[in-house]
Parts: C-alpha cells; structure tokens; sequence
C-alpha cells in the first residue's frame, strides 16, 4: 500500500518541542571518536528522544545491532521527549551532538530534517535510505534528490484506549461522536475517573490533542489545507474548522474529560493512567499500545481515531512515516553509522522494528493484518485512503506548533481563547 496521494507530504509529526529552559547538557555523549582499522572495533553513538522509562525501541535495535556484530559498540543518549530538540539543536551546534541521531521528516519542530540540513548538520544519506522514503514524501526527507534521513516504521496517531478499563466503567461502545464522547468523560468523571489522560503541562501532549481535534474538523474535510495556508489563501484565526477544534478543548476540559490537576501534569500521567486504568484514553502515537501492554499485561489496548463532531462527519487519522535515523554531518564515525543504518534497511529488520515498537512496517503494508492488530479500529480508515499526516510536518517552522501547544495550555487554565491562540499561530508562520 502506497501513501495517500491526496497529500503533498506523508508524514507524522514529530512529538516533542523546543523550550525555553536552561539544558544541562554534561553526560550526554557526542561522537565517540574515529573507528579503528577495517576489521577491528568500531564504534558509533545514538541519540533518541524517550518519554517513560521502557526502553527505547531505537535502543532495543541498537543492541540487537551489537548481538550481531560483536565488533560494533553503541554508545545510547537517551534524551526527555519534552527537550528534545532543543537539545538536539544545541549539540550539534556545539560539535558534540551523537553520530546518528533520530530526526523527524518535513520542517515543523526543531528536530525536523529539512531545518537542520539548511543549518548543514546532517549528513546525506545512501540509496537503502532513499528507497524506504513513502511515496510522495520526498520533499521532506531531503533536498535536491538527496535523502537525509530513514524511516523506520510507519506511525499512526489518534487515541491509545485501554480497553478493558473503558468496559470495567461501563463503556460498551467507544464513543461515534464528540457529545457521545462529553457524555462519558461526565460519566467517568462523577467516579472519580477520566476519560482521558492529558499531560497538561508538556507542550508536546497539548499540540497532538489539538491536532487530533483538528483531523476531521479541519483535514478530513480540506487535505489542501496546509497548502492553501502557505499560498496565503487562509489563516488560522479565519479558519471555522481550526476555530471549531480549539474550541472543543475547552468543551473537553469543562466536560471533565481530563483527570484531576491535567494541567500541571507531565508525561507519567498518561502512562500511569492508562495503566491504572484510572483514565480510559491518550492523545499519544499508536505505537504507545505496545508499551501501555508491558505495564499493564492484564489490559487490551488499541488506537482509535478520535470521534468527529457528528457521527456522519467524516472519520480521519493520521498516519505515516514518523521517526527517521540520520547521520550527523560533523561525525567521524560516519562508516559505522552508515552500515546501521544500512543493516536497518533491511526488510527483516523493518519488519523486527515495527514489532518491537508497536508500529506498522514501513514496507509489507499490503500484507498486513489489521484485524488481529491493535490498529483493527483504524484499518479500514488507513485501507480507504482516510489519513494523512500531522499537520505540523508541513508548517514553515517550529513556532506554529509552539504557539498551539502552549496556547493550549492556556485554554486549559483559562488564560487564552481559540481566537488568541489562532492568531499566535499566525504571526508565528510568518517568522
């Protein structure tokens, strides 16, 4: 199955953005030197963005890696998902930023490709790396016909639910649209429980719920639409259907969909929650099923799109190449980092990625089992062509996100309006 062509660029959005906090950047290893001689020891560094504390997949196949090939040593730098970028920026500015480092395709966060090969920090990357790139996504995997970075899997994002804890409430139907759904958070509510797990206060969680409200308010029905932004044809602040989804976060908040103190809450709210089973739901990637499971083995997750306005609207996900591996430019380990990458090409190993993350492949599409997957809520969606990418992969820069992310932490608290946050949006595409 190839990606939807309605779009110009097939990708999810990296999760994680820029703050402004002080970084305190020691420990973290850059390059770890120059390889030995052809045949000796060689060695190579990873960088990776991490929200909890399950291992990594990237690390989980970094290791595999060095299973079988005892000559290689990795170094892991495991970063907070919520510092990410600005770490990842301030590394490679400074010469010490790890030799392959995990970017996101497209040009919407600070650890996008397209940016940081304008800043000239990646490396461009061999024809394994071109052939995995989804098809019609070329532009934001590189410039000039060159490719710099690799997808590893394909991502689809809505909501994770925990669906034993959704039938242990009462919950015999996943809500088919948005009252059904303020209907159950009051429900829930009233026990003691929520219907979503937010994690107020990490802009990261803010922006996806936003962006998931705006899937089919907003892209179900005008997949152009980022196209028509960056033609001037529109704006946020003139947009109903931006209006509409902003608005409904607060229409969220005032039905008690969010657990108690959601807005001070970080990341480990979400996994606790849905855990617990305290919360039935979390704006997170699909592949958070996976690790939800290793937590809490006695629960069925699966991911769902988030209910339309009207149960007639049209239903919408968004899926597609999310993560990529790419090679810093300054590193001296660059023949090292190029064989991973070129071993982790290999359909045997995109196939043991997407497993061990609970992702879909990046290749076998065609093949896959939805039905006896934990994506057999959105299958049908994904088969008929009903998905697209974040928004954000497609925005000019990280700033737009950025000011939806915390504008909606002000919705929460009370601090902002939709019209406020719109407008933010806008000045801040024109940066």
């Amino acid at each position: 199955m190839t990606q939807h062509s309605r779009f110009s660029g097939l990708k999810v959005g990296a999760l994680a953005l820029p703050t402004a906090a002080a970084l305190i950047l020691t420990g973290c290893s850059g390059s770890t030197g120059s390889n030995t001689a052809a045949g000796g020891a060689q060695e190579f560094s990873l960088s990776f963005a991490t929200s909890n504390t399950i291992e990594s997949p990237f690390q989980t196949l970094g290791e595999k890696y060095m299973k079988t090939h005892p000559d290689v040593k990795i170094t892991f730098n495991p970063q907070p998902n919520d510092s990410y970028d600005q770490t990842l920026r301030t590394q490679l500015q400074a010469g010490n930023a790890s030799d392959v480092v995990v970017t996101s395709p497209g040009s919407g966060t600070g650890r996008s490709i397209l940016p940081l090969v304008q800043a000239g920090f990646l490396e461009a990357l061999d024809g394994a790396a071109k052939a995995l790139v989804p098809e019609g996504s070329e532009a934001l995997f590189g410039t000039d016909g060159k490719v710099y970075g690799q997808a590893p899997e394909i991502t689809v994002v809505g909501m994770v639910a925990n669906e034993t804890a959704a039938k242990a409430a009462g919950i015999s139907d996943f809500p088919s649209d948005f009252a059904s759904l303020e209907d159950q958070c009051r429900s829930l509510a009233s026990s003691g429980k929520s219907f979503i797990a937010l994690a107020g206060s990490a802009a990261p969680n803010t922006g996806l719920m936003a962006m998931s409200l705006a899937a089919s308010r907003v892209y179900a029905e005008d997949p152009k639409w980022n196209e028509k932004r960056a033609a001037k044809e529109t704006t946020f602040a003139g947009s109903d259907g931006w209006k509409a989804s902003l608005e409904a976060v607060t229409k969220l908040n005032d039905a008690g969909c969010f657990q108690k103190g959601a807005a001070g809450a970080g990341f480990d709210a979400i996994t606790k929650g849905l855990a617990s089973g305290t919360s039935v739901a979390g704006f997170i990637p699909g592949p958070s099923w996976k690790q939800l499971k290793t937590a809490a083995a006695d629960s069925d997750f699966d991911v769902r799109a988030l209910p339309a306005e009207k149960s007639s609207d049209k239903a919408f996900v968004y899926a597609s190449a999310n993560y990529a591996f790419s090679i810093n430019a300054a590193s001296k380990n660059k023949d090292a980092a190029q064989a991973f990458l070129d071993w982790a090409a290999e359909p045997e190993q995109t196939k043991a990625f997407a497993e061990i993350d609970g992702a879909l492949p990046v290749t076998g599409l065609d093949s896959y089992d939805f039905d006896a997957s934990a994506y057999k809520n959105v299958g049908d969606l994904i088969k008929g062509g009903k998905y697209g990418p974040l928004p954000n992969s497609q925005w000019p820069n990280s700033a737009v996100y950025d000011a939806l992310a915390t504008g909606v932490q002000g919705l929460i608290t009370g601090q902002k309006t939709a019209d406020q946050v719109l407008q933010a949006m806008d000045t801040a595409w024109g940066q």
